[in-house]
């Protein structure tokens, strides 16, 4: 019996596809044993407990994007993550990494304790943890292309779906015109005014919020209705008969299918559901970090089902401007999903089980 140690904390963009590539693993590999590593701030305390797999709290490691007198306390809470790390994984067969402040930490442990180590990156542009990660392993898989550095020459796996998302998929292939219809009347909306689905990333975005709420009347006036997650650590607005307000979208796969406009932020799990199950989006790509967002929608825009506008040009001025040319642009993209990530899940599975045997 095998017990591989996935690492992936914080966000969901981080969790879900490392509980995809656990429900793969456990399909094949019934008997082994498979521990998630997390910190008590992140999501995966709900997430991850909520898929019936064990966490293994660790300490955080805390680094901002800024130099700070904080930068000299990584070194110590480096060394106490790597050791809590250590006491799962020294015995485990393979640590399979997502990226995210918890994967540094795993990535080191398993080096130092000769483990194999098996790294997915989601986003076009690598972060600083899989890149430290990169240093260990030859066993690299990626979501998209990468130009340059290791992960260029990584294994082209996808980015593996939730399972809502992937059964929503197969079961809107036999009529995806039908499928759209449905998934609106199972949210409550009429499927004769257009919907428009927000979504700020798994926590919400107060920015996109502020803007949706100056922009209520916009919506209002124009007859179409809305579906906004605000994220569950934001004040709920009070819904309306056409305004739904909710915390979090529990029912990802119907609000992908319903929406005839997503707007929302471009991280990779955002992006890669949208190709699998949406038709039109605006996105607005978080205007921190290393510009991966912007990067991620690429091929969405490319392909005509994307447009892309910065946090700053992202106002209730520009959606009075743009909202009845968006709408139409979805109109005009294609009823049906991109099954391209239906078996990144298993792409990576195998990757472990080589690493494993190597």
């Amino acid at each position: 019996m095998a017990t591989v140690v996935l690492a992936g904390g914080g966000t969901a963009g981080h969790i879900e596809p490392a509980l995809a590539v656990a429900r793969q693993w456990a399909a094949v590999h019934p008997h082994d044993r498979l521990i998630f590593l997390g910190t008590s701030s992140g999501l995966e305390t709900t997430l991850v407990p909520g898929a019936n797999f064990p966490l293994h709290l660790i300490p955080r490691v805390r680094i901002s994007r800024t130099p700070s007198a904080s930068w000299l306390k990584i070194p110590v809470d480096l060394l106490s993550s790597v050791r809590a790390c250590s006491k799962v994984i020294k015995s485990s067969s393979a640590v399979v990494g997502f990226g995210g402040y918890v994967s540094a930490p795993a990535y080191i442990a398993a080096k130092l304790a000769g483990v194999p180590i098996v790294i997915h990156e989601a986003n076009a542009k690598p972060g600083w943890a899989n890149r430290l990660g990169a240093a260990f392993t030859d066993h690299l898989a990626v979501a998209h292309p990468v130009e340059s550095g290791k992960f260029s020459s990584a294994l082209l796996a996808g980015l593996p779906l939730r399972s809502d998302v992937a059964q929503g998929f197969v079961a809107a292939e036999k009529d995806w015109k039908k499928a759209r219809t449905e998934a609106k009347k199972k949210l409550g909306f009429s499927e004769n005014a257009p919907l428009v689905v927000i979504m700020g990333g798994s926590q919400g975005s107060v920015a996109i919020n502020k803007v949706i709420e100056s922009s209520l009347d916009v919506f209002n006036r124009k007859g179409v209705q809305v579906l906004h997650s605000v994220g569950k650590l934001n004040a709920l607005p009070a819904s309306t008969a056409s305004y739904k307000a909710v915390s979090y979208i529990e029912a990802m796969a119907d609000a992908y299918l319903a929406a005839d406009l997503v707007i929302g932020r471009s991280g990779a799990v955002t992006c890669s559901e949208f190709r699998a199950l949406g038709r039109y989006a605006l996105f607005v790509p978080l205007p921190i970090g290393n510009g991966e967002q912007f990067v991620n929608a690429a091929s969405l825009v490319a392909d005509g089902r994307a447009q892309v506008i910065t946090q700053k040009e992202f106002t209730a001025e520009y959606l009075e401007n743009n909202l009845d040319a968006l709408l139409q642009q979805s109109t005009k993209a294609m009823v049906e999903g991109n099954g391209a990530d239906l078996h990144a899940a298993e792409k990576i599975a195998s990757l472990t089980e080589f690493a494993m045997k190597a």
